[in-house]
């Protein structure tokens, strides 16, 4: 870790995202393929878990990607959550994501929890995340917020740059710097660090070297907070939906 250490299917849509990284395709790639293409999915269920979520599964050789989303399939603003080296989809505090995800169907937007085919592979990680973004897409996504913790922080950041177009900011909390060597493919994305000063896994000297690697963005520190950042997870709820908020509201004046 770091430096240390659907209801979205076929039939809501044929759109396409941008492609991924480059590192994914071949030589004998005649030209780029859509995220959702490259994962090579042998099926795809879905079910309504109430009024505002649901859980699309996907099935492929190198495992299953899980996401849990939130709010609308055609909102155009929607934020997506990646999880640690470990997997996960509740994010850090007390369940960020879910709340947030929740927070964000409230408003009209849309939430989706990425729980990776396999946890802490950076590129299939991304995959994973840009194949998330294609299925948006396709169902009328127009801009993203990413969230990454931990691991996820390195996903949230390389996502960024591969569409920074499309991407209305990023935050990530107690990130690593590892796999964040070209962050600046962010280009002029805003970028909110949050970091735990007693972190005892990956310290804050990470999100000072990603703010280094990405050219700006703020970093706010948390003087009693760990890896989880559990204590300060109200901090974190009202710091977090405010500031998505004004990045798409500011991506969509563009």
């Amino acid at each position: 870790m770091g430096r240390s250490g659907t209801g979205a299917s076929g039939r809501n849509g044929i759109g396409t995202a941008e492609t991924c990284d480059d590192g994914f395709m071949t030589d004998q790639d005649e030209s780029p393929r859509a995220p959702l293409d490259m994962l090579g999915a042998l099926a795809k269920s879905d079910a309504e878990l109430d009024d505002h979520s649901r859980v699309i599964e996907i099935y492929t050789m190198e495992g299953l990607l899980r996401v849990w989303w939130f709010g609308a399939p055609t909102a155009t603003d929607v934020v997506l959550m990646c999880g640690g080296a470990m997997g996960g989809v509740l994010g850090p505090g007390r369940s960020l994501y879910f709340t947030l995800g929740r927070q964000m169907a409230a408003e009209g937007r849309a939430g989706m929890a990425v729980d990776y085919r396999k946890p802490g592979d950076l590129g299939r990680c991304l995959l994973d995340v840009c194949a998330a973004t294609d299925l948006a897409m396709r169902n009328g996504a127009e801009r993203f917020a990413i969230l990454g913790h931990s691991f996820g922080g390195a996903v949230a950041i390389q996502a960024a740059g591969t569409f920074p177009g499309a991407t209305a900011g990023v935050v990530t909390f107690a990130t690593q710097s590892g796999g964040c060597e070209e962050a600046e493919r962010m280009g002029d994305v805003p970028l909110l660090l949050l970091h735990g000063q007693r972190d005892s896994i990956l310290g804050p000297e990470n999100s000072s070297m990603v703010q280094m690697l990405v050219g700006h963005g703020e970093i706010r520190m948390f003087p009693e907070a760990d890896h989880l950042m559990a204590e300060v997870a109200d901090e974190l709820e009202t710091i977090v939906g405010p500031w998505i908020t004004q990045r798409f509201e500011a991506h969509r004046a563009l």
